[in-house]
């Protein structure tokens, strides 16, 4: 099984990766992080990106704050999935990492989740991955039923208490 790579331009942003790494486990999806900045660390934010595919990796995820750039300079220089997380720091609630993230060139894709999203972006990866692997597939589907009978569980109990 492909890998999936977890990049944070900050060791600040492990709060807001890890559940994306509770999801990999969840699903027993090899991964590998690391804090590389775009801005600070571009040698090897490069190094890492350019040997990705050759190293086993199938996705990348990065979450970066503020300008936001890690997972734009992450896809600049591989075709293989980047999902962009967008950090929430302590200016416009995140709002200006969102934008940084979401903004590419056309030619450049970023899949972008919500502001700290990360159980948002393993998922996706896991999508990615299940394209090709049935029994990812089907761990996808037996989640989304377990997350679908929560849902039907809790209804029931609310319209038990008010519906009467």
């Amino acid at each position: 099984m492909k890998k999936i790579g977890i990049i944070m331009g900050s060791a600040s942003d492990l709060p807001a990766v890890e559940k994306a790494m509770t999801t990999l486990d969840e699903f027993n999806v090899p991964y590998e992080v690391h804090v590389y900045s775009a801005h600070r660390t571009p040698v090897e934010v490069k190094e890492f990106t350019l040997a990705a595919r050759e190293n086993g990796f199938g996705a990348i995820i990065a979450a970066a704050g503020k300008a936001a750039h890690l997972a734009g300079a992450i896809a600049a220089s591989t075709t293989l999935p980047v999902i962009g997380i967008p950090v929430k720091g302590s200016f416009q609630d995140g709002m200006d990492a969102l934008l940084s993230t979401v903004q590419m060139p056309g030619g450049i894709p970023v899949a972008t989740v919500a502001v700290n999203g990360s159980e948002n972006a393993a998922l996706l990866a896991i999508q990615m991955l299940a394209i090709e692997d049935k029994e990812l597939a089907d761990k996808l589907d037996a989640q989304r039923k377990t997350a679908a009978e929560k849902v039907l569980r809790e209804n029931k109990e609310i319209e038990d208490k008010y519906n009467k």
